[in-house]
C-alpha cells in the first residue's frame, strides 16, 4: 500500500473504517473516507492519521451522481490522482422499512438499497476509471459483496438482490479495465458490524437471528472488522496482482456446507 492514494466509500464506521484503518497503518500515502456522516467519517480519518497516514473525509451522497463525481474529481485533484477505489458503502432494507419482503416492501426501499449498494457502486467506478487507468502504482477497486448475493436470505431481498449484482459488476468491471485496472469483490458472512447489530435488533427476537445468522459459520462466532481490512489490504496491493476478477469469501466457511451448527 505504501503511497497509494486510496478513496473508501462507506468507511464511517464498521467494516469501512477497519478497511481504512489498516491501510493507514500499511503505509498507503493518503486515504480518503465518503462518508454520509460527517461525525463518524471524521472519526475514521482520525483514526487513520492516528495509524501513521494522511487522511481526509469528504461527505458524499452515494445515492448522487453529482456528489460521487465531485468526492472522485475532487480527490483527484488534491492528491495528483487514485490508485485504490473500494466501494464498500452498503444498506439493508430493514434500516427503511418492517415490511422487508418480496411480497410486502415498498417500492421506494427497494430503489434507495440499489441507488447506493449497486448504482452508487457503478458511479463511483465509472468517475473512477479513467484516474484509476493513470496510475503508475498497480490501480485497484476492491468492492463489498455478501454471501447474500451468493445465497438468498430471508427478509432483504433488495440487499440480497443487489449484492448479487455487485459480483456481476465487479466481473464485467475487471474484464473491461483489464489489463490496466485489477477489479475484485468479497463476500462476507456475519459481522460484527452497527448494520448486523441494528439487523438483529429490529427483530422480534434478536438473540434467535444472532443465531441465525451465525449458526452458517464454521467458525463459531461472528466475524471481526479487521479480518476484512487485512483482506482488503491483501487485494489492493501488488501482492494480489495476478488475481482479479474475482469473488473472495470470508464468511467462517458458510459456503463450504449446507447446514446450520
Amino acid at each position: 500500500m505504501q503511497g497509494k492514494i486510496c478513496i473508501v466509500t462507506g468507511a464511517g464506521q464498521g467494516i469501512g473504517r477497519a478497511i481504512a484503518t489498516e491501510f493507514g497503518a500499511r503505509g498507503a500515502g493518503a486515504v480518503v473516507i465518503a462518508d454520509i456522516n460527517p461525525e463518524s467519517g471524521e472519526e475514521t480519518a482520525d483514526l487513520v492519521k492516528a495509524a501513521g497516514a494522511a487522511a481526509a473525509f469528504v461527505r458524499t451522497d452515494l445515492t448522487s451522481s453529482a456528489s460521487i463525481r465531485q468526492l472522485v474529481d475532487g480527490v483527484a485533484a488534491e492528491y495528483g490522482g487514485i490508485d485504490v477505489l473500494v466501494n464498500n458503502a452498503g444498506v439493508i432494507d430493514t434500516a427503511f422499512t418492517d415490511h422487508a419482503s418480496v411480497e410486502h416492501e415498498e417500492e421506494e426501499v427497494w430503489d434507495r438499497v440499489f441507488a447506493v449498494n449497486l448504482k452508487g457502486m457503478w458511479l463511483a467506478t465509472k468517475f473512477a476509471a479513467p484516474h484509476l487507468r493513470r496510475s503508475q502504482r498497480g490501480p485497484a477497486i476492491v468492492n463489498t459483496a455478501s454471501v447474500s448475493g451468493v445465497t438468498g436470505y430471508p427478509g432483504s431481498p433488495a440487499y440480497c438482490a443487489s449484492k448479487g449484482g455487485v459480483i456481476q459488476l465487479t466481473r464485467v468491471t475487471a474484464a473491461e479495465l483489464a489489463p490496466d485496472v485489477r477489479c475484485n469483490c468479497f463476500s462476507p458472512g456475519s459481522f460484527d458490524t452497527p448494520m448486523a447489530r441494528a439487523f438483529a435488533e429490529a427483530s422480534p427476537d434478536p438473540d434467535a437471528v444472532r443465531r441465525f445468522m451465525t449458526g452458517p459459520h464454521l467458525l463459531p462466532r461472528f466475524g471481526r472488522p479487521e479480518e476484512i481490512g487485512k483482506l482488503v489490504a491483501f487485494l489492493a496491493s501488488d501482492d494480489s496482482s495476478f488475481i482479479t476478477g474475482e469473488n473472495i469469501m470470508i464468511d467462517g466457511g458458510t459456503m463450504a456446507w449446507r447446514s446450520l451448527r
